[in-house]
């Protein structure tokens, strides 16, 4: 279905996924960092608070930044499809994509995704016009890829853990281990360090920040950059196929949604299985990647879930809000980030550390409503968000129209989350 010359399924995907991955980002947000991973950390991990990090592993975990992930692909097809200079307008646009991910890593948040991002669309965008079935291909084998090295390193900790576990192991296996267990899960000793600078100003977040973004930058950031390559040329291949665009037969739809509902309850035993070791950081490693194939499964059926939802014309009021919070995913993304570290760090309101897990949920359901609330007004007004009203300008290299005239539409433009 289209609206305004724009596919409001894959606004209303972008928008779905922009809400949906702060379930996952509040806990780094509002919580000494190995809390995002491991519930025994921080925040509590008994009664609601297992239970919402239970929740959020089975059914948002990996599912909304794949979601995320997938519609940056598309994106990559809408702009440059749309453009008399695809090469130029699309490196200047992930050139300052770069720009404004390394400000919001270092200046306000370690987890940023649109370096990442920056880089691959950098790299996609030779594939973009692909056949469908060699995008399928090279996506699937990228991902494998990803998991396969993943699970390599995670082979390779559990040796270091053996040798320095057996009797009489010599001091070297056992600094090994210990090196390597300092990488997979800090020690609790670091929580005071992340409590006392995160709750004092700008710059003693930012001395807690540093270690954290060095860290995602120059380790995980190479491995994670094949995954995601690998995901969103699926995204490309979707949108080039027409499932985003709702263009498939309703059957099909509908059996990728069952797909995905049966993979949710599979996560049960993985979930038994982390408790059982108390989840242990190695462990950890092998069952990321094997809930790597769920994580596809649930992640189409939500979009097509979405797209059924939009075709049957039900839920208007929430479709259309959707809708132009995927729209403005740029300015709702970093937004998010401006506004939720502000409540948690020293210059704001300093709640860093104070907050039990089940009640950053709260957090985040404000934001949700504050997300859907204030961006169809915006663009009843303008013609983009704030921030990718500055992105587009300063991608092209001069100030691009705002302010809406009553009755004009907007010009087919995307995000970096799309």
């Amino acid at each position: 279905m289209e609206q305004g010359g724009r596919l409001q399924t894959v606004d209303a995907i972008r928008g779905f996924a922009v809400c949906g991955i702060l379930i996952m980002n509040i806990v780094s947000m509002g919580m000494p960092g190995y809390a995002y991973i491991d519930p025994s950390y921080y925040g509590g991990a008994s009664g609601a608070n297992l239970a919402a990090w239970a929740l959020a592993y089975v059914f948002a975990d990996g599912k909304m930044r794949m979601l995320f992930t997938m519609l940056f692909g598309a994106s990559l097809a809408i702009t440059t499809d749309h453009s008399d200079r695809p090469v130029r307008v699309h490196y200047s646009r992930m050139a300052w994509l770069l720009v404004f991910g390394m400000i919001h890593g270092w200046l306000f948040w370690y987890g940023d995704i649109l370096v990442e991002y920056a880089l691959v669309g950098m790299i996609l965008f030779w594939a973009r016009k692909w056949p469908v079935s060699a995008l399928i291909y090279a996506g699937l084998l990228l991902i494998i890829a990803g998991a396969a090295l993943e699970l390599s390193n995670g082979y390779a900790a559990e040796k270091l853990r053996e040798a320095a576990s057996v009797p009489g192991a010599s001091a070297a296996a056992k600094q090994a281990w210990a090196d390597m267990l300092g990488q997979l899960a800090p020690p609790k000793s670091v929580i005071p360090f992340e409590l006392s600078h995160y709750r004092g100003g700008f710059w003693s977040a930012f001395e807690a920040r540093k270690p954290m973004i060095l860290l995602f930058q120059t380790t995980f950031l190479p491995v994670n950059l094949i995954g995601t390559t690998g995901i969103a040329a699926l995204g490309l291949a979707s949108y080039r196929s027409g499932f985003l665009s709702g263009n498939w037969r309703r059957s099909v739809y509908v059996w990728i949604v069952v797909a995905g509902a049966v993979a949710l309850p599979l996560y049960v035993p993985i979930i038994r299985w982390l408790i059982t070791e108390n989840f242990d950081p190695v462990l950890m490693t092998a069952t990321n990647n094997i809930s790597l194939v769920l994580r596809l499964f649930v992640g189409f059926g939500y979009a097509a879930a979405l797209v059924l939802l939009v075709q049957s014309g039900a839920a208007r009021w929430l479709v259309t809000r959707l809708a132009a919070a995927g729209r403005m995913a740029f300015s709702n993304y970093l937004g998010t980030t401006f506004l939720t570290t502000t409540i948690f760090y020293g210059y704001g309101l300093g709640l860093f550390g104070t907050l039990e897990r089940a009640q950053l949920y709260w957090i985040v359901l404000g934001v949700w409503v504050f997300i859907l609330a204030w961006s169809k007004p915006w663009l009843a007004r303008f013609h983009y968000g704030p921030l990718e009203w500055l992105w587009r300008s300063l991608a092209r290299g001069q100030r691009q129209p705002f302010q809406r005239r009553v009755g004009s539409l907007g010009p087919l433009e995307t995000s970096p989350g799309a």
